[in-house]
C-alpha cells in the first residue's frame, strides 16, 4: 500500500508539473474578487441567523455572484452564462461556507424551465416569488406505473373552456407536502402514442380534487408523497411550451435534476467526512486509517472522485450548452456510484454500530451513515434511474442503437 501511495503522489506532481490546472488569467482574477467580496461580506460564526443570511444573499445577487444568469427584473443578477466563473464562485463560497442559492425544487427546476419555455406572464407571475422563497413547488412526473418509463403515464389533462381538466396519480412526489405549485406532466393527446400526446402544465396544490398522502420512507422521514388528482384545474394558459411538446419541456427540467444531483463538490465533501469518520474511529480503537482494506477503499474512491471533479472542470471550460456532450451525461451515474462507495466504507468503518436505529438517538451520531446508505440507493432513482442513466449515455452520447426494451427520460 505504501508503495501505492506513492506512486499516486508521483503521479499528481509529474501531472502538475507537466499540465496547467490553473483558471487562467482573468479568472483567477475573479477569484480574487470573490474572495475579496467574501472577507468582507460573510461571517460564518453567523450562519444560523435567517436575517443576516438574506441580507447576505442580497449583496452577493447584486455582486452577481449567484442567480448569475436570472434576469435582474426577476430577482437575479442578470449575467450571461460562463461555466468558469460559476465553478470559481461555487469553489470559493464553499471554501468560505457561505450559503449560495436558495435550495429546492422551486429554484432548482422551476426556474430554469420557465426561463427556457415559459411565457412572459408565467415568467412575470412566478419567478419572483420562487426566488424570494415564498412560493415552493413540487414536480408531478413519476406515477405508479410510469416511473422510469416515464412515457407511459396515464395522468390526463382535458381542455374544457378555459381550463384543463386533470385526473392521475403521481407518486414519489418530492416536497409535494408543502409546495404550493406543482410542475405536471399530463397526457393532453390520448390519441397520440408515448412521449408525442404529453404537455406540461402548472398547477395550484391548494385545491379541492388534489389529495397530498406523505409516504413513510426507510429511514422514518416522509420527503416523498403520492398525490392523488380527481378533477383537478388549472387555467389554459399555464401550459408551457406547446400542447403536447411537453416531453421536450420535460428534458430541461430533467437536465437541471441531474446537474443538481451530480454536483462535484457534494462529492467532495461526503470523502471529507468519511475521512474525518475513519479518524475518529482509529482514535477509539476501531476500523480506521491504519487498517489496510479501509485505505485501499478510500484511494480508489479518491480515485473516483478526482475523476468526476476534473471532469466537471473540462466540461465548465468548454461549455456545450444544451449538447448531448458525453462527459455531462456520465455525471448523475458517476456521482451515483460515489455516494454508495462513501455509504458502504463508512458502514465498514463503523461495523455493527452503523446498524443502529438513527431514530433511538438524539441527537443522532455515526449511526446517521446508515440514513446516507439508504439515501444513496434513492439516488440510484432519482432524476432517472442507473439503467435509464446507461441508456441515455449509449444512446445520446455513444450513438448506439435506442434500446426497446427499456425508455430513456
Amino acid at each position: 500500500m505504501s508503495q501505492l501511495i506513492s506512486a499516486v503522489l508521483w503521479f499528481h506532481d509529474e501531472a502538475s508539473r507537466v499540465m496547467d490546472l490553473s483558471y487562467g488569467a482573468q479568472y483567477e482574477q475573479f477569484r480574487t474578487e470573490v474572495r475579496a467580496f467574501l472577507d468582507e461580506n460573510w461571517n460564518a460564526a453567523r450562519a444560523k441567523d435567517r436575517g443576516y443570511v438574506g441580507d447576505f444573499r442580497a449583496r452577493a445577487v447584486r455582486a452577481g455572484l449567484i442567480y448569475r444568469t436570472v434576469p435582474v427584473e426577476f430577482g437575479g443578477a442578470g449575467q450571461e452564462p460562463d461555466a468558469m466563473r460559476a465553478q470559481v464562485v461555487r469553489e470559493e463560497f464553499g471554501r468560505a461556507k457561505a450559503p449560495r442559492e436558495l435550495g429546492g425544487i422551486g429554484i432548482a427546476l422551476a426556474v430554469p424551465t420557465l426561463l427556457r419555455w415559459g411565457t412572459a406572464a408565467q415568467k412575470e407571475r412566478f419567478i419572483p416569488p420562487t426566488m424570494a422563497g415564498t412560493l415552493r413547488w413540487c414536480q408531478g412526473y413519476s406515477e405508479p406505473e410510469a416511473g422510469s418509463d416515464l412515457e407511459s403515464l396515464r395522468t390526463t389533462a382535458v381542455l374544457e373552456g378555459d381550463e384543463w381538466v386533470i385526473n392521475g396519480q403521481k407518486v414519489w412526489t418530492s416536497e409535494a407536502s408543502g409546495a404550493h405549485w406543482m410542475l405536471l406532466l399530463a397526457r393532453t393527446e390520448p390519441d397520440t402514442p408515448r412521449r408525442a400526446g404529453l404537455s406540461y402544465l402548472l398547477m395550484d396544490m391548494s385545491q379541492p380534487g388534489v389529495e397530498v398522502r406523505p409516504l413513510r420512507q426507510i429511514t422514518g422521514s416522509s420527503e416523498f408523497s403520492e398525490v392523488f388528482l380527481t378533477g383537478a384545474r388549472t387555467p389554459a394558459d399555464l401550459l408551457v411550451g406547446e400542447r403536447g411538446q411537453g416531453w421536450t419541456v420535460s428534458r430541461t427540467t430533467l437536465a437541471a435534476e441531474r446537474t443538481t444531483l451530480a454536483a462535484p463538490e457534494t462529492s467532495v465533501q461526503l470523502f471529507a467526512s468519511l475521512v474525518k469518520l475513519a479518524r475518529r474511529s482509529e482514535r477509539s480503537g476501531g476500523r480506521g486509517l491504519s487498517d489496510i482494506r479501509i485505505r485501499g477503499e478510500l484511494m480508489k474512491l479518491r480515485g473516483w472522485i478526482e475523476a468526476q471533479r476534473y471532469s466537471a472542470l473540462i466540461q465548465a471550460s468548454r461549455d456545450t450548452g444544451d449538447a448531448p456532450d458525453l462527459p455531462r451525461l456520465l455525471n448523475k451515474l458517476v456521482h451515483t456510484e460515489v455516494a454508495m462507495r462513501v455509504s458502504r466504507i463508512a458502514l465498514e468503518v463503523l461495523g455493527p454500530a452503523g446498524y443502529l436505529d438513527p431514530q433511538l438517538s438524539t441527537p443522532p451520531g455515526d449511526e446517521r451513515w446508515l440514513n446516507q446508505f439508504f439515501g444513496s440507493l434513492g439516488v440510484a432513482i432519482a432524476g432517472g434511474t442507473s439503467n435509464i442513466q446507461r441508456n441515455i449515455i449509449a444512446e445520446r452520447g455513444l450513438g448506439l442503437p435506442r434500446d426497446e426494451a427499456g425508455a430513456t427520460a
